[in-house]
Formats: C-alpha cells, sequence, structure tokens
C-alpha cells in the first residue's frame, strides 16, 4: 500500500534523536573517480580530499546508473535526492512538468526539514525551482542550468517565495568554486544553533569551460601530463553518441598534445574545487562541528577526458559512470576503504538509516550502513547502466558487459575489469566467451527489466 508525501513527512517528523549530527553533503560536477591522489591517481594534487579520506571511508565502486538524455547530470542529481533509480527518477522526478497529476516521491533534504533540521541548498540544481523550493528552507546562490563561465557564474539568491524569474539573475564576478564555497561557509557559520543543519553544496567544477585560476594551471605543466593507457584518438564505432556536445568540444582525432591540455586544465580546476572544500572542512573544525557531522564527498558523474577517443560522459565505461564518493563523520570508520559496488542514489537510504529515519516506500535505493560496520559485505552483486536508447551494460565484480545500437548497428564489449580495468581489450566476440556473453545478457535483462527499464527490458535496444 502506497503512503502519500504528506503523510509520509508527518509520520517522520519525530523520528531522529536528540545529538542528532549535522549533515554536510559537497557536490562536485563530473568527477571522474580516478582524480584523489590518495585513492588512484598520483599525477593530481588533492590534500584536502585526501585528508577526508584518511577520516572516513571511501567507496572505490560507486556509480551513476546513467542517464536518459544527453544531460547526464540532471538525472544522476535527481537519483541522488530522490532515491530513485534512472528510469523511475526520469519518469517521476525529471519529467514532472508532464504529469496529468502530480507522482509521490520524497527528497531527503525535505524529510529532513520536517524533522528540525535547517536545511540548505546552494550551488547547481538542475532540476527546476519547483523542486529546490521544495527541498530547501534557506540557501542560495543556486544556478538552475548546465554549465556557465567560472568567472560570471549566472546565479540567483534564496527566494523563500519559490520564485526566480530571470530578472532575478545575478552573475558573480568570481571563480564558482569560490563562491558557492564562500556560502557554505558563511551559512555554517550564521547557521541557527538551536538545530543542526543539513547542507548541499553542489560546485559546477570541474564541468566545462574548465577555467582554473593562473596559479592552479601552472601546477600541471601540459608537457609533462601523462596520457591515460586507454588514450585513442576516435572511438572504434559509432556508440550513438559521437557527435553530442560534450565530444564536440576538440575536433576529430583527437591529438595527444589536444588531450594533455584537457587533462591539465582537468586536473588544475579539480586541485583548485579541493581548496575550496578544504575552506569549509577548515569552517566545521574552527566551529567545533566534525565531530557532529556526516560529511558525504561525490562527483555527480564521470568524464572520459581522452579515453577511448571520448571527452564526456556519454557512454558506459568506468571513466565516465564510476565517481568518487567518501563517507566521513561520526559513526563512520577512519581510513577504511570498501570495493563494494553501489549507486549515488543508495546516499539517501544509507543516510536515512545512520540518522535513525524511516525510509520512504518510494526510495530504490539500498542502504550500505553494513558495509561502513564490516568493508567486505555486499550490498549488491551487480549493477546494470544505461544510456537514452544506445547503450545498456551490466558490471559485476569481474566483468563489464555493454551492449550498443547505433543507427541499427548492434555492437556488443565484454572487459575483464579484474584483468583489465581500463577497458581495452573487447572479448565479446572470442568463441571461448560465448556462454559467458550469455549469461551476462541475460542477468542484465533481468535487472533491467526489475528496474523498470521502458525499453522492454532492453529488447527494442537489444534484438
Amino acid at each position: 500500500m502506497s503512503i502519500s508525501r504528506r503523510t509520509f513527512l508527518q509520520a517522520a517528523a519525530v523520528q531522529i534523536p536528540n545529538g542528532r549530527p549535522n549533515v554536510l553533503l559537497l557536490f562536485a560536477d563530473d568527477l571522474s573517480y580516478r582524480t584523489i591522489r590518495s585513492l588512484n591517481n598520483p599525477e593530481i594534487r588533492t590534500p584536502h580530499l585526501d585528508k577526508l579520506v584518511a577520516r572516513g571511508t571511501a567507496f572505490t565502486h560507486a556509480c551513476i546508473m546513467g542517464g536518459l538524455q544527453p544531460a547526464v547530470c540532471v538525472p544522476s542529481r535527481a537519483m541522488l535526492m530522490s532515491g530513485q533509480n534512472m528510469f523511475h527518477a526520469t519518469a517521476n522526478v525529471i519529467k514532472q512538468k508532464e504529469w496529468g497529476e502530480p507522482r509521490e516521491f520524497h527528497l531527503w533534504p525535505e524529510i529532513l526539514g520536517a524533522n528540525g533540521y535547517q536545511t540548505v541548498g546552494i550551488g547547481k540544481w538542475h532540476n527546476g525551482p519547483a523542486l529546490y523550493h521544495r527541498a530547501f528552507q534557506k540557501g542560495g546562490p543556486v544556478m538552475f542550468g548546465g554549465m556557465a563561465d567560472h568567472y560570471q557564474t549566472p546565479v540567483f539568491d534564496f527566494n523563500p517565495a519559490g520564485t526566480y524569474p530571470k530578472t532575478e539573475l545575478k552573475p558573480r564576478p568570481a571563480h564558482s568554486s569560490e563562491v558557492f564555497a564562500d556560502a557554505a561557509i558563511a551559512n555554517i557559520k550564521e547557521r541557527d544553533k538551536s538545530k543542526p543543519f543539513a547542507l548541499y553544496c553542489a560546485f559546477t567544477a570541474p564541468h566545462d569551460p574548465r577555467q582554473p585560476p593562473p596559479d592552479y594551471k601552472a601546477m600541471y605543466p601540459e608537457e609533462r601530463i601523462e596520457l591515460p593507457p586507454n588514450y585513442l584518438p576516435e572511438h572504434p564505432f559509432d556508440n550513438g553518441e559521437l557527435k553530442v556536445r560534450d565530444e564536440a568540444l576538440l575536433p576529430w582525432p583527437r591529438t595527444p598534445a589536444a588531450i594533455r591540455k584537457e587533462r591539465s586544465d582537468y586536473y588544475a580546476i579539480i586541485t583548485h574545487l579541493d581548496a575550496q572544500i578544504g575552506r569549509i572542512l577548515d569552517t566545521l573544525d574552527k566551529e567545533g562541528l566534525t565531530k557532529n557531522t556526516i560529511v558525504i564527498f561525490a562527483g555527480d558523474n564521470g568524464l572520459a577526458v581522452g579515453q577511448h577517443g571520448l571527452l564526456g560522459k556519454q557512454n558506459m565505461y568506468d571513466h565516465s559512470i564510476r565517481v568518487p564518493l567518501i563517507f566521513a563523520g561520526p559513526g563512520v570508520p577512519a581510513g577504511q576503504r570498501s570495493d563494494t559496488m553501489v549507486y549515488l542514489f543508495d546516499i539517501f537510504p544509507t543516510l536515512f538509516e545512520m540518522l535513525g529515519l524511516p525510509v520512504p516506500p518510494t526510495v530504490d535505493g539500498k542502504s550500505f550502513v553494513p558495509v561502513l560496520k564490516d568493508p567486505k559485505r555486499r550490498t549488491r552483486e551487480a549493477l546494470v547502466y544505461g544510456y537514452r536508447h544506445y547503450m545498456r551494460a551490466l558490471r559485476t565484480t569481474r566483468w563489464k558487459f555493454i551492449r550498443y545500437n547505433a543507427k541499427g548497428v548492434q555492437n556488443r564489449q565484454l572487459f575483464d575489469i579484474a584483468a583489465d580495468p581500463w577497458e581495452m581489450k573487447n572479448l565479446a566476440e572470442l568463441p571461448e566467451m560465448k556462454e559467458t556473453v550469455t549469461q551476462l545478457d541475460l542477468m542484465m535483462r533481468t535487472l533491467l527489466n526489475q528496474a523498470g527499464d521502458p525499453l522492454e527490458n532492453g529488447a527494442v535496444l537489444l534484438d
């Protein structure tokens, strides 16, 4: 039996005990999983995120589920906020303007607000003013678009009435990461000390245009940047989206010099972002809040930046679907890493279990609190992904299986991730892998069916 949003909010409003922790969720834009020095990349400098890794638990196999539109960050944020999978979040959250009647779903900040939290939303939202108004009691500056000049970010101040006419846009003449970090710091310092806070700060970095300040760019001389092992001048076949906006940022074929420049800019703006995150975390320390604040850091999706001949995130390779995910704070073991496979939309039920809150019945995610207690635990044996009607994929602890249909031409890829983590050797058409491909294909279709894939369990796409 379904329960209405209003009824659930009323029932949940007395569940959190005294001494409840604050919540700080820091969200980066287009941040691939190989971008934190202490986890997997000695070429980049991220001292503040390294400290967060040291005092928390890092989930090294956190993933997005994909997207049914080129702007993958839209469904990623809808999934994060609602706890619903890609298919449900697209139908319910993203397409809300198409409803005849409102559909039931819950946003985690909204529930925390009903439980006495002061909820604050800062930075990139990308899911419309109505849901922003529903989620947060205060906040701003907020950007409702997808990307902008980092030195002229078009933002709105918070409006308690929830109306944001374009005449109220006020570009900020400072780097976006600094603008949003400044706002987060101010809100922490000026918080209502009678209430715990739940602060969501969503940066627009390192999304293009990648505009690092000059002193950060100087840290990464282009001629010294290493090309990734899976660098290619062009993708080996048409995946359906080779000419999407993200891919058109550079001409074809991709040259080593062009990719080195892109990766230099990428690393530099990430290091600048790391410095702003450090300022926020330092503020928690100075305010005496660190021990009683659950800090979550994640990226909304990854990015290719030259891998497999690609630049963007409209694909099923690990560089684009895997993201950093770190938890730190009360109840979180320090210096721990887990390779269990989780989705970003699992953050919702995990956070609520940590807070002692009931999880709404509309949430698809699975709590990974048991993994915090034992990093060897598994929440799922496999994950499925999708991108528009062109691609569907399955990931197990060993295998990655991808199927494509681009203009009627079908391709398959199979990677032994354990032996080939850069996804360079396609095994799909080897005779000895036929049984493995059949089994993985069946598993993928089954999980897509369970998730509510509108493409008839992948049949329209794959057959």
